[in-house]
């Protein structure tokens, strides 16, 4: 499970080191693709297999399940940690989250987000001061 917020530079080459605590989970491989709210999501490649069987699952009849589906499977790619715990982020996925040099690696249970600095503190900031109402939503959710 990832949990916890790290900051970490990409390199020229844009790699980007993985926290320790978090490599041995994807040491079998991961995958990276965008996320929500301009992030990039990282999974371990059989919990990334199994959220693309779930959209694969959904109904090809609709729009919105189509558009769905693809945001996240196109542009999903596979990698592997290098010697030095790294990954590399592709160039469209860097343009995507407007990575540039500063960025958060935050664990997600079952995946780690990774942020631009920049983007992560202000998202985290107007989180932050909606934790209360946003709580009060998601009480009929047993949360």
């Amino acid at each position: 499970m990832f949990f916890g917020e790290y900051h970490h530079n990409l390199d020229e080459k844009g790699r980007l080191a993985i926290p320790v605590k978090f490599r041995s989970a994807l040491k079998n491989g991961a995958v990276v693709a965008k996320s929500l709210e301009g992030a990039l999501a990282i999974y371990p490649r059989k919990d990334w297999q199994d959220f693309a069987t779930k959209l694969s699952g959904l109904p090809i009849s609709q729009k919105d399940a189509r558009s769905f589906s693809r945001f996240f499977l196109t542009s999903a790619m596979e990698v592997d940690l290098d010697s030095q715990g790294r990954i590399l982020i592709p160039d469209y996925l860097r343009k995507y989250s407007e990575m540039k040099k500063k960025a958060v690696i935050t664990g997600l249970g079952q995946k780690i987000e990774v942020w631009d600095e920049k983007k992560w503190e202000d998202y985290k900031d107007k989180a932050e001061k909606n934790s209360v109402e946003t709580a009060e939503k998601l009480g009929d959710l047993g949360i």
